[in-house]
């Protein structure tokens, strides 16, 4: 049996479970010591290799999701999930789920005042490869508010979730973007402190960018280690 903890572990790069600055943590934080559950064999091992019969086919372009292009600015998000040593991680579900351009979610309780985009669901999924890599195709999501204090606007951001062996082994992050002056005032990411911050930016690249068509966008993804990419509290967005 694992000794592992059903529980994040908070590090030096991780964010706090209490970050009052962030008002949600006040109140969702624990108020007692944490217990360590070991996991069970069962939450530890799971469908590694069989993602794609348990989810259906990976969904790579959310661009071409519906009758017509979504409204917003064609990108490319590549990169890849490695190891503390560096080395590639296959076989790793890598789900998505961002605003769209306007900065408004699909959800029925995200209901201020910016356009829906009928052509634009914001979810996708795809699986690394053998060498851990994962590419989809999506728009540049917008800022949106987020009525945590006086005139709060969420960074352009895209949530990650990722499964490896099992789904315990489950990471959720997200990506901001490079120039963007609302990382440096906004709670969520800045309860990541520095230089760790750092590792959530992704950043452009020229390679990437594909001719008359699409910017594109590095991001790697590292799963434990000193250049883990630090996970977030999955209760925004």
């Amino acid at each position: 049996m694992s000794t592992t903890p059903a529980y994040a572990h908070e590090d030096a790069g991780s964010p706090p479970s209490f970050f009052p600055d962030y008002r949600s943590t006040v109140i969702r934080s624990p108020r007692l010591p944490l217990v360590r559950v070991p996991q069970t064999l069962t939450e530890t091992t799971g469908p590694t290799g069989a993602w794609d019969r348990l989810m259906g086919p990976a969904a790579v372009d959310l661009t071409i999701q519906h009758a017509a292009p979504p409204l917003g600015q064609r990108i490319v998000v590549s990169g890849r999930v490695l190891d503390e040593q560096g080395r590639p991680v296959p076989n790793t579900v890598v789900e998505i789920w961002q605003a769209n351009a306007a900065g408004r979610y699909i959800h029925s309780k995200d209901n201020w005042d910016a356009p829906l985009d009928p052509n634009f669901t914001g979810a996708g999924r795809v699986i690394t490869d053998a060498e851990g890599r994962y590419r989809y195709v999506t728009i540049r999501p917008g800022a949106y508010p987020w009525g945590n204090h006086k005139n709060a606007w969420r960074p352009a951001h895209i949530h990650l979730s990722l499964l490896g062996p099992a789904f315990a082994t489950r990471l959720v992050t997200q990506l901001y973007f490079p120039d963007d002056p609302l990382i440096e005032i906004d709670p969520i990411a800045n309860a990541v402190p520095m230089p760790y911050r750092n590792r959530l930016v992704c950043r452009f690249d020229i390679a990437t960018t594909v001719p008359n068509w699409a910017l594109g966008y590095l991001f790697d993804i590292v799963l434990k280690g000193r250049d883990q990419t630090p996970f977030e509290d999955a209760h925004d967005h």
